[in-house]
């Protein structure tokens, strides 16, 4: 096995596909990055057996061969080499050499037929669309941060991906604030179906998406997830539950809105979070005519207060939330213009844009 590669051209799809691979691993081949030397490409491999990434790099090799090497390594070497380096990379009994301008490194190898094979799509039940790469990011970065973190209900260590026809739903929850974002997209599908994108597969997919001119497509079968971005392709294994009916949450009755500044607004709870409980995260929202009052204290008893003037007509009310959860959803907001809708018996605020409904974030309240 060699070929010859410019070190820019291989810099940024190692980095890609590093970044899914795990530090620590319980098999040694999982560490490493699968080669493919091919007859006009080059395929690069990485996988911690519940996502994969692959690049494909078109050149002209001198020699075909499989081989894995260090990931991690690898990247190191490459990204600390000059920029428009020439890297000759070359298989030699079991060592892989390096020759980078006037450095040579040797790199220890195991075979490519002991790595682990990423369980494709399977079964004729394959289903396809295809969306801008722009609008997708768009839709992860709003809710992504509502998912939820090693919870005992898996279901919720991922997002819901909801297709109909043209309408796609993107859902994510820690069952403690909810990320809600609809959108269209260009060409109708045919397709009713939900999926539940594991969290990593989330946030390394967010990461890759760097051109929202390109056209992304989405392939899924009943336990998988293949997306084909650039010449990056991202599979992902799906988690095998049913997300939880969120719908209800909608029904119920609403106090009269509240419409605020957002940037007043996130100013504001920037401020009192300062004060707030190091891991309660409290605040007291005292809701009047035309005025809100934010408040918090710690077992520093240490305490603080603002007032911010909105829009509002009706009853007085008080209710508390847990401050970043508020700040992570009106930061999210792209209006000038915040609204909360504040259920009638305090079970959840409903944080939306005035002129887009696409968009909401719930977030439940806490007791103090």
């Amino acid at each position: 096995m060699k070929f010859i590669i410019n070190r820019d051209e291989l810099l940024t799809p190692l980095q890609q596909i590093v970044s899914v691979i795990e530090k620590k691993q319980t098999m040694p081949v999982l560490s490493n990055l699968l080669i493919q030397v091919n007859e006009d490409h080059v395929v690069l491999i990485g996988t911690d057996l519940e996502i994969q990434m692959v690049a494909k790099l078109s050149l002209l090799p001198v020699e075909v061969g499989n081989i894995t090497v260090p990931a991690r390594k690898l990247l190191d070497i490459c990204r600390l080499l000059p920029a428009t380096t020439e890297i000759n990379v070359e298989l030699k009994e079991d060592k892989v050499k390096i020759l980078g301008g006037r450095s040579r490194f040797s790199l220890s190898t195991l075979p490519a037929d002991i790595y682990p094979e990423f369980s494709d799509l399977e079964g004729d039940s394959q289903n396809s669309f295809v969306m801008n790469a722009g609008q997708l990011k768009k839709a992860l970065s709003k809710t992504l941060f509502s998912m939820a973190n090693q919870d005992v209900r898996y279901y919720l260590n991922g997002m819901l991906l909801h297709i109909s026809n043209k309408r796609i739903k993107f859902v994510a929850s820690d069952g403690h604030r909810l990320a809600f974002y609809e959108d269209e997209i260009e060409q109708a599908t045919g397709l009713e179906q939900q999926m539940i994108v594991p969290r990593k597969g989330v946030q390394e997919l967010s990461r890759l998406l760097d051109d929202n001119e390109t056209d992304v497509e989405i392939r899924f079968s009943s336990n998988n997830i293949k997306i084909t971005y650039q010449n990056l392709v991202f599979s992902a294994k799906l988690v095998d539950a049913k997300y939880p009916d969120f719908s209800r949450i909608y029904s119920q009755p609403l106090n009269n809105p509240i419409q605020i500044q957002k940037q007043l607004l996130l100013e504001a709870l920037t401020r009192i979070a300062v004060l707030s409980h190091e891991k309660l995260k409290g605040i007291s929202l005292d809701v009047s005519e035309n005025l809100l009052r934010i408040s918090t204290h710690n077992p520093e008893h240490d305490e603080a207060e603002e007032e911010v003037i909105m829009d509002y007509e009706g009853q007085a009310f008080s209710i508390s939330f847990n401050v970043q959860y508020l700040m992570d959803a009106v930061s999210n907001l792209d209006s000038e213009l915040a609204i909360l809708n504040i259920a009638v018996n305090n079970s959840c605020c409903f944080v939306e844009e005035p002129e887009f409904t696409g968009y909401k974030f719930i977030v439940m309240p806490m007791q103090l």
